[in-house]
């Protein structure tokens, strides 16, 4: 299994320059225990507990601070752990926190549109983790170094034009067709939610890879972040798509 193809993934969070040194099978065997996939599925099962505290306050009390807090808060320590890869273990927890205080309050405004939302936007999340999980194993879909360039490069523009949406919201501007009721604004959140599905299968390939090639166990924590992430995206793009199914938004 070639390593190399992750650094060709044009994933932001995971640039050569930031990690070249983790896969140095020398220094790994002298300095630090390997991570293993199972490590890796354990902390983003961990990271998922401490969302789901800062989630339930945010839940119970939704507030616009909470919800932009969480956002600006994740992406400020989304940007510091790619730099920090060794700290991982502090950085993950903390971005897990605030992904939790944004989670809670989307859900709590969806919820208030739309009776039983919350239980179908988990479940139908849930049920595709494990059909990708089921594809990925099964090899019924390969993560070649294609596929891999070619989710990650669409996910840095979707989350490119989510940036540009964010910033114009603030200042009263509306992206056109982004999270729109409109045919031409679902089918774009279709896709979205098709290339998120996909991504599903790099981040079970980033396991893997990072066990093969034995690198340092901190990367069980950022590679668990990298899932967590994936599905946190899935999640509230799925909120939206069921509440314009159910005719409540």
């Amino acid at each position: 299994m070639k390593t190399d193809k992750i650094f060709e993934s044009n994933n932001p969070m995971l640039k050569e320059k930031n990690y070249r040194g983790a896969l140095d099978a020398e220094m790994v065997g002298q300095r630090t225990v390997p991570m293993t996939v199972n490590g890796a599925v354990n902390k983003t099962l961990a990271l998922f507990g401490i969302m789901l505290i800062t989630a339930v306050f945010s839940y119970m009390y939704p507030n616009q601070i909470l919800i932009y807090g969480g956002v600006i808060g994740g992406a400020i320590i989304s940007f510091i752990a790619s730099r920090n890869l060794e700290k991982s273990a502090i950085f993950a927890p903390l971005f897990a926190a605030f992904e939790g205080l944004f989670v809670g309050g989307i859900t709590a405004i969806y919820a208030a549109r739309t009776e039983g939302i919350l239980f179908h936007a988990v479940t139908l999340t849930m049920a595709i983790l494990l059909v990708m999980l089921l594809l990925y194993k099964t090899g019924t879909i390969k993560v070649t170094e294609r596929f891999r360039s070619i989710i990650m490069t669409a996910t840095g523009a979707i989350m490119l034009v989510y940036l540009v949406s964010f910033v114009l919201g603030m200042l009263g501007i509306t992206v056109p067709f982004l999270h729109q009721s409109s045919p031409i604004g679902i089918g774009i959140s279709l896709f979205i939610v098709c290339i998120a599905s996909l991504k599903l299968l790099v981040d079970f390939d980033n396991f893997d890879i990072g066990a093969a090639a034995k690198m340092p166990n901190y990367m069980e924590w950022y590679f668990g972040m990298g899932l967590f992430f994936t599905l946190i995206w899935l999640y509230v793009e799925i909120l939206w798509l069921l509440s314009n199914f159910l005719g409540n938004d």
